[in-house]
């Protein structure tokens, strides 16, 4: 049998690839090179993920959706404990960068579709506030805030088959009829109380400065409840003793309180009786208070000479500047042995029985004082009743 000259070509040309794959260590499709792939001048990262899902090697590596490298590898990563508890493994993907794409040191790496149903591809994101540079032979380590996948289409139809399948979609089935049935008959009600309800809300929003104000006094109060935790367990340990005593001497307080009721509805008996009374008193005491207060100083000078009386207050001051000029004083003193003498003396040095004056409202006339009674058996002798009277003719009238 004699073959074609261009199938023998084409036999010749498979079986030579066949003995240059074999001799190449041949792993497959996705080790050849791609065309415009990153090749040896990239630099790689190797990343930790909780789960590859369906990445698979020469995927896309992306910066804002644009291809910056591709994926060389994906491998069996260290353990670390799932959210469960678990000890699981991680998935370590080995990426490269092409060189002169520059990245901060902490970036961020999520594994995303490119669409519903499209291919998984790493999206390196940028941080918040950027630090250091990504270098070659760079290692993040799993770190749910940094290392995440977002949610797959097989994900989602997962959680919705759960709820269609006997989940929770029968459960608001029951909600709802149950609901409606509540509800039946009751429409105003509800509408009113759902106004009432963003009133409310209203008022809430409107005072929400008030409230942190009130919230902020409340943290306070409770710092000082706080600080004063040793004195607060002795009260509320006392407590209960004191409590007890008061239950002991409840009927004495009952009487007590009794009692006192009585007093007020005496009291104010008493208050109501003598009121008109008591408005009089007041009202005669104020021309009494209004002329203490006129009298001012006068009233504690006069009583000051109480303490040096018959003598003025002159009579003794220190340094010897009064009349008297040392501890002692020589006193002359004549008397005379006459009844009539010193009968009219002494009679003139009582006081007078003059009544206080009663001054009238309206009137300025000054009431006169009464005129001395005269002694009946005195004689005038020498016309001593013409003389001076008083205590200084008593001490002194002898020395003429």
């Amino acid at each position: 049998m004699i073959l074609p000259v261009r199938a023998l070509a084409t036999t010749a040309s498979v079986a030579a690839a066949a003995l240059l794959l074999s001799g190449c260590n041949f792993r497959g499709a996705a080790s050849l090179p791609l065309p415009g792939g990153v090749g040896s001048n990239g630099y790689k990262v190797k990343v930790e993920f909780a789960d590859a899902l369906d990445l698979v090697p020469q995927s896309a590596v992306k910066v804002n959706d644009v291809t910056v490298g591709q994926v060389k590898s994906i491998e069996v990563g260290p353990k670390f404990k799932s959210a469960l508890g678990v000890d699981t493994f991680t998935a370590l993907v080995t990426v490269a960068v092409k060189r002169d794409v520059k990245l901060p040191e902490n970036v961020d790496v999520r594994l995303r579709q490119t669409s519903l149903l499209g291919e998984k591809f790493v999206s390196f994101e940028q941080p918040a506030i950027p630090e250091g540079t990504l270098r070659d032979g760079a290692y993040i380590h799993y770190n749910p805030a940094r290392t995440t996948a977002n949610a797959d289409i097989e994900q989602v139809l997962g959680a919705l088959s759960l709820v269609l399948n006997g989940g929770s979609l029968e459960q608001l089935n029951t909600i709802n009829t149950e609901l409606t049935k509540a509800l039946k008959g009751r429409e105003s009600q509800v509408r009113d109380f759902l106004t009432q309800l963003t009133g409310f809300v209203t008022g809430l929003d409107a005072q929400k400065g008030q409230i942190s104000n009130a919230l902020d006094g409340l943290d306070r109060l409770s710092g000082k409840l706080a600080a004063e935790r040793t004195t607060l367990d002795v009260a509320l340990r006392d407590l209960p003793q004191g409590a007890q005593v008061l239950a002991d001497e409840r009927a004495q307080l009952t009487k007590v309180l009794q009692a006192l009721s009585n007093l007020g509805t005496v009291a104010t008996r008493v208050i109501q009786g003598t009121q008109q009374n008591t408005i009089a008193d007041l009202r005669a005491l104020q021309p009494i208070l209004s002329q203490l207060a006129a009298a001012g100083k006068d009233l504690p000078n006069a009583l000051e000479l109480l303490t040096t009386y018959p003598f003025p207050r002159t009579v003794a001051l220190p340094n010897g500047k009064g009349g008297i000029r040392g501890d002692y004083a020589n006193l002359f003193v004549t008397l005379d042995g006459n009844p009539a003498t010193l009968l009219n003396n002494l009679l003139g040095t009582l006081p007078l029985p003059v009544p206080l004056p009663v001054p009238k409202v309206g009137t300025k006339v000054a009431p006169k004082a009464p005129t001395l009674p005269s002694v009946p058996g005195l004689t005038d002798k020498g016309g001593l009743l013409d003389t001076p009277t008083g205590l200084s003719h008593l001490l002194l009238g002898g020395l003429s």
